[in-house]
């Protein structure tokens, strides 16, 4: 006759809190082996598995910094890397490099009959990271007080021996004059600044592209984020300044550009607009001509970040693609009142228009894309 067993006999089915139906088949153990690192899907859940030295791991598929695929990622040493941006987990563990008080879950594995096999459940939990937000996540709200104007500088010149600048003379008359006028203002130039160019995350997927910038979040001493705070928290005008190279703006107007592809991309991959009730202005000035292109690539730009912007948004002098004599040139600007009157006149128009736009216009946070972007990222 069968014996009935008690809830202190040690072979009670219910002291075996997972059964073997909490374990997935993931196939032959040979074949997986074939790559140290792989995304497998156990009930819709992706998993990281892991084969180092023959021996298998599985952790969470999920980075804890921004949801990176981990089971895409890579080993260095003992430890899987985030393909996005970086962060490491111990293959075994699943806990972070020491000093990171982190840890993602990590599934046990087993190999049966030549199959390897998964727990469906984690044996461990996660452990998220502790630091505070970063300063620019802050809620976007305008502080009260005057309208506020940045102007930024994008030429480049020696530090050491700097030189007379056509378009940051001209941005500092235009910010003199708002300042005349009630305004508060700021210089900002990309020249005395530090920071690191884009470093194309989101060619690896436009999520990984993150507000604030990866660069900004994990490099304390990259100094953008004067620019991001001036634009997303700061200011109410913007005035973008850039000499004109073989036809173009500055390389460092580029650098700082490119790096506020994370700006747009949130409005692409969340619809979140940071830029709200902004307006923006440029001037442009420089020996050989293409006003016209550095114009309206500026314009396109900072369109596609949300500015707005007032009737004839920028001044621009050029002497044409002949005039070779610079000095000539330096001297046009500086003599001339007419651009320093025009300068002036910018700042007013911009002034105008970001005044009778805090005076009623809500500040969107959301926005219809048209065109390429239009409706939502698939993902």
């Amino acid at each position: 006759m069968a014996q009935s067993r008690t809830v202190d006999d040690p072979r009670a089915p219910w002291d075996n809190p997972r059964p073997m139906s909490d374990w997935k088949d993931l196939g032959p153990a040979d074949a997986l082996r074939a790559k140290d690192v792989q995304q497998v899907d156990v009930d819709g859940k992706p998993l990281a598995l892991i084969c180092k030295d023959g021996v298998f791991s599985a952790l969470s598929g999920h980075c804890l910094h921004a949801g990176g695929p981990l089971g895409q990622g890579r080993l260095s040493g003992d430890y899987l890397v985030c393909p996005w941006h970086g962060w490491h987990y111990h293959c075994k563990t699943g806990e972070g490099r020491p000093g990171f008080n982190i840890a993602i879950p990590r599934y046990e594995t087993k190999i049966e009959g030549g199959r390897l096999l998964v727990r469906t459940t984690p044996s461990t939990e996660a452990k998220h990271p502790s630091h505070p937000p970063h300063p620019l996540t802050r809620p976007i709200e305008r502080a009260p007080g005057p309208p506020r104007v940045v102007g930024i500088s994008t030429t480049v010149m020696n530090r050491h021996d700097p030189r007379y600048s056509t378009s940051e003379d001209l941005l500092q008359v235009a910010l003199n004059h708002a300042a005349s006028i009630g305004a508060e203002s700021r210089l900002i130039k990309l020249n005395d600044l530090k920071f690191r160019s884009c470093e194309g995350y989101y060619s690896k997927s436009a999520h990984a592209c993150i507000w604030p910038c990866t660069i900004t979040q994990l490099d304390p001493g990259d100094q953008l984020e004067q620019v991001y705070d001036a634009f997303i928290h700061w200011a109410d005008v913007a005035i973008i300044a850039s000499p004109i190279r073989w036809g173009s703006a500055s390389s460092l107007y580029f650098k700082m550009i490119e790096r506020m592809n994370c700006i747009q991309n949130q409005l692409t991959t969340h619809d979140r607009v940071l830029i709200r009730n902004k307006v923006a202005a440029f001037i442009i000035t420089g020996g050989q001509d293409n006003v016209q292109a550095v114009a309206g690539q500026m314009m396109m730009f900072f369109g596609e970040l949300g500015f707005l912007f007032p009737q004839f948004p920028f001044i621009a002098h050029s002497r044409g693609w002949s005039a070779e004599d610079m000095e000539n040139n330096v001297a046009y600007v500086k003599e001339t009142e007419h651009l320093r009157n025009g300068a002036k006149e910018l700042a007013v128009r911009s002034l105008d228009m970001a005044r009778e736009i805090l005076a009623g216009r809500a500040a969107p946070t959301s926005a219809e894309r048209g065109g390429r972007k239009a409706g939502h990222p698939e993902g």
